[in-house]
């Protein structure tokens, strides 16, 4: 009954003793049991009115017969029998970038001093300068061609 368990209306009923006392609480409990009833009578004497209303009637009617129609048309049998555009494709799993990440990691662990060496064979060389008292003559700026990655400003 409205949500209410057994100790919540046990605490509200204990209220009740206290506010109203021991003594009023069955007239009261009396009073409130009639006042549901009339309610009740009331709410069914206005749908008895509605139920024999004519527009009640008609739409009653209308909600049938669009029931009917949905019936006949049955909207989920259409959607089974329209191919999709678009065939859902399985997931493809692609591990090669995965596998050639850990061939380079492995490599790079495997042997550190050979990859050290490696490192440096591969660094270009710096051009030496000799002593400034040796050579009166500045040595020409090498010329270097700007990459296309970069933007000279």
């Amino acid at each position: 009954m409205f949500g209410i368990g057994m100790p919540e209306l046990l605490i509200i009923l204990v209220v009740a003793l206290i506010v109203v006392g021991p003594k009023k609480l069955p007239d009261m409990a009396k009073s409130l049991g009639k006042g549901l009833s009339q309610f009740r009578k009331a709410a069914d004497e206005i749908k008895e009115e509605f139920s024999e209303h004519e527009t009640y009637q008609d739409l009653k009617g209308l909600n049938k017969s669009f029931r009917e129609t949905l019936d006949e048309v049955n909207p989920r049998k259409l959607l089974d029998e329209v191919n999709p555009l678009v065939t859902p494709k399985e997931p493809t799993l692609d591990l090669s970038g995965r596998d050639a990440l850990m061939k380079e990691i492995k490599k790079q662990t495997e042997d550190p001093q050979e990859q050290a060496s490696v490192e440096v064979a591969q660094a270009p060389a710096q051009p030496v300068e000799p002593p400034a008292a040796e050579n009166p003559k500045p040595a020409p700026e090498p010329q270097t061609t700007p990459s296309p990655d970069r933007k000279e400003s």
